[in-house]
């Protein structure tokens, strides 16, 4: 049972974390905050959009099995968030001709990735250090 809480509380917290990076981005946009930083990726919150995101983080934070840095919970998720965020930057902004790193978004959208994936990558990893009680976590 060790293993499924396991998977369950590293899946859990990264589509919650998805989640919470999805807020972040639309709310980004609707505040205003993408057109100050010169992003012009302002996505609508919808269902799948949403759905799409929360699953994709799910797995993505299935990085967080891998047994490293077990007693830096920051670092840990902050290194999980690199997986993800490269995806982003290298193919998924390309395929949607946004070109590499997503540039035609704005110059800052690079940066806006990481971060927002730093924080994503960050609430994962407390969520999976709080529901697997078992190990020893800072």
């Amino acid at each position: 049972m060790k293993y499924v809480r396991n998977i369950s509380g590293a899946f859990t917290g990264g589509a919650l974390g998805g989640l919470l990076d999805s807020f972040n981005i639309w709310f980004m946009g609707k505040v205003g905050l993408s057109d100050l930083i010169g992003i012009s990726m302002k996505p609508d919150f919808t269902a799948p959009w949403l759905y799409q995101r929360m699953i994709w983080g799910g797995l993505w934070m299935l990085l967080l099995l891998i047994p490293v840095w077990k007693d830096r919970t920051i670092l840990r998720g902050m290194a999980a968030s690199i997986f993800p965020s490269a995806m982003v930057l290298l193919v998924v902004f390309p395929s949607m001709n946004k070109g590499v790193l997503g540039l035609e978004f704005g110059i800052t959208m690079p940066m806006v990735v990481i971060t927002l994936n730093f924080i994503y990558g960050i609430f994962a990893a407390y969520w999976y250090v709080a529901t697997c009680s078992n190990q020893n976590h800072k």
